[in-house]
């Protein structure tokens, strides 16, 4: 139950307090049969076709960083929400909120990423609205869009999954947070490694062109370990993860072991968390491997009728639990 008087930045992490604001306040006064907290887009029936709904807002600092910005970031961001819900991204809408005193030339590179990044998707931006802020009061700019798409596969969901399903990752984790903090420069350090912020459509038609698909989500907010913990308080299975498949980088490791961060917790832009029937999971894998997107793809765990939490199984065979993030480690990075 929410305990808390003020709002923090914890509050949006995607952890457990985010969960509990998310759930008591605006769950509780706008309670729907549409509303579904838990899904990263919603259908919605129109003329007997399944449409699928999403809406989100970016906030990231610096709006560039190593492999792309804010804008690219919203439209990723967003489609990619509906694309791991089973839905092919049609339109878009934006919101500019802008603060004064950000440079022009600024925000038109980057709204000319924005619409690179749509292009590239097919995607049309066909609504939207500017607000200007007063000087301090805003990031220099913050982006919120709102994403339509089109189911074209089976239905996916929480309710499917089932005792010993395969977890899937389709890439290295933490890569987008430990990108955007050296380029924030804020603790002396500096390196190449860049975002992943990308579409995830190629991976996400891909999985369920092969088959066995149960449920996929994109690992922004806390990373694969909140994600991991949505799976556990959303079946009541736990979930056994195997540290030596978890696919992760030299230098985000690096970083995290100097500035005591777990990769596990960190955000990604450009990754799905799939969860497979079992007999399909290496055919998914083989698959994902296939496409530039999907080389650093792994299986990196079950789900687990007899376990109580979210483990981590070391590369010695101890298991230590990963419990539901509730600090923000890295303010700002989606």
């Amino acid at each position: 139950m929410m305990q808390d008087t003020h709002i923090s930045l914890a509050h949006g992490n995607g952890g457990r307090f985010m969960r509990e604001l998310i759930g008591e306040v605006f769950a509780r006064h706008l309670a729907n049969p549409g509303l579904d907290i838990q899904a990263d887009a919603v259908p919605l029936v129109l003329d007997n076709r399944e449409l699928l709904f999403t809406t989100d807002g970016f906030t990231v600092q610096p709006l560039e960083f190593p492999g792309g910005d804010i804008g690219s970031l919203a439209v990723h961001g967003t489609t990619n929400d509906l694309a791991v819900a089973g839905a092919i991204p049609r339109y878009l809408s934006l919101n500019a909120f802008i603060e004064e005193g950000l440079e022009i030339a600024q925000l038109d590179r980057i709204i000319a990423s924005l619409a690179a990044a749509a292009q590239a998707l097919d995607v049309a931006v066909v609504a939207g609205d500017t607000k200007i802020l007063r000087r301090g009061e805003g990031g220099g700019l913050y982006l919120a869009t709102t994403g339509i798409g089109i189911r074209t596969g089976p239905r996916l969901g929480l309710d499917l999954i089932r005792d010993g399903d395969a977890i899937l990752v389709s890439g290295p984790v933490g890569d987008h947070g430990i990108a955007v903090m050296l380029a924030r420069e804020e603790f002396g350090l500096h390196g190449e490694l860049l975002s992943d912020s990308a579409s995830v459509l190629p991976l996400t038609r891909a999985a369920l062109e092969t088959g066995g698909v149960r449920f996929m989500r994109d690992p922004t907010r806390g990373g694969l370990a909140t994600v991991c913990h949505e799976l556990h308080l959303a079946t009541g299975l736990g979930i056994r993860l195997q540290q030596a498949a978890v696919p992760v980088r030299d230098p985000v490791q690096s970083v995290c072991d100097m500035l005591g961060y777990d990769p596990l917790y960190l955000a990604c832009e450009g990754r799905v968390v799939t969860v497979v029937d079992p007999a399909a999971a290496d055919a998914v894998l083989q698959r994902w491997h296939s496409l530039q997107g999907g080389r650093g793809a792994a299986i990196i765990g079950q789900l687990d009728a007899a376990a109580r939490h979210v483990t981590l199984v070391t590369g010695l065979g101890g298991e230590r639990i990963l419990e539901e993030l509730e600090d923000d480690p890295l303010p700002r990075i989606c």
